[in-house]
């Protein structure tokens, strides 16, 4: 079935019995960490009153535990709930095996709680997964991208009796971007500083604190939508966290070179869901991409290669120049409309 999202799971333990297996996986650690919650407490307040963990860490585990645990009954409680927690997200032979035995028949009077970190597509259809995606129901804690962070943001304000107005919320983003949990403490905190009710831009100046944080491989999606702003801002926030800028070039160097051979491909009468594979087009950036293209151009895109070239001999110390200072004005060059 499909994944729902830790919102949704929410909504689902409020008004549907609680089912016997569920699994929580994902990027955002923040999210599945609440979503355990929300399990957990729902299930204690339906009488789940014993608690067993068994993490999964290293190389080996003795998965005759888990079969100990499902077959074990308490002297003390009648219902259980059995977490599993796999960090690494790879049970290996015998603990894919054993999860195929537990989702095709979990234990009575338990509910049991699987968690895994973020999942590639191979894990995704190994024959483990599969079947806990067959029998099981599904969490996937994604991450909030920047363009929904400001709604995100509403309606956690929302949910304590504060609301904002769209120019706070954005701002209030700009200050979090990439640091969810952080994002989660600056809300709580204008719960503690303000009364319920509509806070000002002004309130959001005064108690939010710059707390973002930046990650390269997101870098691309501001200059490809044109943003320069952001671009900048990203840029400023990786050099301050003491980035690489080998790194960062290396960033904007692949997606230049992306953009080129897009951009030949499209000439050429190809469509862009068959380039996505080879060029590497997913998500946000396969739906940026075309629009850069047309709005950047063939030339603008050489030079862009050549400036690459440069900053990677400043990086190198063979030409003059401040490397940061070049990257900032590539991605306002990239970025410009």
């Amino acid at each position: 079935m499909p994944a729902l999202s830790p919102d949704a799971l929410k909504d689902q333990l409020a008004r549907s019995p609680l089912a016997p297996l569920y699994v929580v996986y994902g990027e955002e650690a923040l999210l599945a960490l609440e979503a355990a919650d929300s399990l957990r407490a729902t299930a204690r307040q339906a009488g789940y009153l014993e608690r067993e963990v068994l993490t999964v860490e290293g190389g080996y585990f003795d998965w005759s535990r888990l079969r100990d645990a499902m077959s074990s009954v308490s002297l003390f409680a009648s219902l259980k709930l059995l977490e599993i927690r796999i960090p690494g997200g790879k049970p290996g032979v015998e603990g894919a095996e054993a999860l195929q035995q537990l989702a095709a028949n979990p234990p009575q009077d338990t509910i049991t709680l699987i968690q895994l970190p973020k999942l590639d597509k191979t894990q995704q259809k190994a024959k483990w997964f599969v079947a806990l995606e067959k029998h099981a129901v599904l969490v996937e804690a994604r991450p909030v991208n920047r363009n929904d962070l400001p709604a995100w943001i509403s309606r956690r304000l929302k949910a304590q009796g504060q609301s904002v107005a769209h120019d706070s919320a954005a701002f209030f983003a700009d200050r979090v971007e990439g640091n969810l949990l952080a994002a989660k403490q600056e809300i709580d905190k204008l719960a503690l500083l303000y009364p319920k009710g509509e806070l000002s831009l002004a309130d959001i100046r005064d108690a939010v604190a710059n707390v973002a944080r930046f990650d390269v491989f997101h870098l691309s999606e501001s200059w490809l939508a044109g943003d320069t702003a952001r671009a900048t801002r990203m840029l400023d926030g990786l050099e301050a966290e003491g980035e690489a800028p080998v790194l960062v070039l290396w960033s904007f160097t692949e997606d230049v070179r992306m953009l080129i051979k897009l951009g030949r491909g499209l000439k050429e009468g190809r469509q862009v869901r068959d380039m996505a594979g080879e060029l590497r087009l997913w998500g946000d950036k396969q739906k940026l991409a075309t629009p850069a293209v047309q709005r950047i151009g063939p030339r603008r895109l050489t030079d862009a290669l050549a400036a690459c070239a440069r900053i990677d001999r400043q990086i190198k110390g063979v030409e003059q120049g401040d490397a940061w200072h070049s990257l900032k004005r590539l991605a306002a060059s990239l970025a410009a409309r």
